[in-house]
């Protein structure tokens, strides 16, 4: 059966690029984020003056990564070592997981509405960055009704309650 699902808007977007690009400007460092819509799909880019060109994959792919498993990619990285439950993981979906920290997934109210991904700097700078913009779009989702949210109808099994990741033993 048809369901409705909420996802990020353009403006939600904005305003987590320009979040990001805040907390970017405040290390003294030049960032690429993306912004992915629930299914994934890139919804916004920003790569500011001098960003590293390699980066900007990384970025988009830290995002999408974070959107495809509903995990933060720094929990993925921590998951796919030797030994861990996720070994190997980076290795699915054409090669194209990024399992370095600077992606998280959205959530607003129970659900999760897309992901952001940021590269440029260290792994701690990229995880800043992220939570950045992801902590603008909440901040300004709080302040308005549940309306001011797109909608569409899927049919895809609800990601909270669907089989996640789990160590077994």
């Amino acid at each position: 059966m048809p369901r409705s699902s909420v996802t990020l808007s353009l403006a939600d977007a904005k305003r987590m690029l320009e979040a990001g690009e805040a907390k970017a400007a405040s290390l003294g460092v030049a960032y690429n984020i993306a912004v992915v819509d629930a299914g994934g799909a890139l919804l916004a880019f920003s790569r500011q003056d001098g960003a590293l060109i390699g980066s900007i994959e990384l970025a988009i792919g830290k995002a999408v990564t974070a959107r495809i498993f509903d995990k933060r990619t720094a929990d993925l990285a921590t998951m796919a070592q030797p030994g861990a439950p996720l070994y190997g993981i980076q290795q699915t979906n054409d090669g194209k997981v990024v399992i370095f920290g600077g992606g998280l997934p959205i959530v607003i109210g129970k659900a999760i509405v897309g992901a952001v991904g940021a590269s440029a700097g260290t792994v701690g700078q990229d995880i800043a960055v992220a939570e950045a913009a992801a902590a603008a779009v909440a901040d300004a989702r709080s302040s308005e009704s549940p309306a001011a949210s797109r909608t569409s109808t899927e049919h895809q099994p609800d990601p909270m309650t669907r089989g996640g990741f789990h160590e077994q033993g």
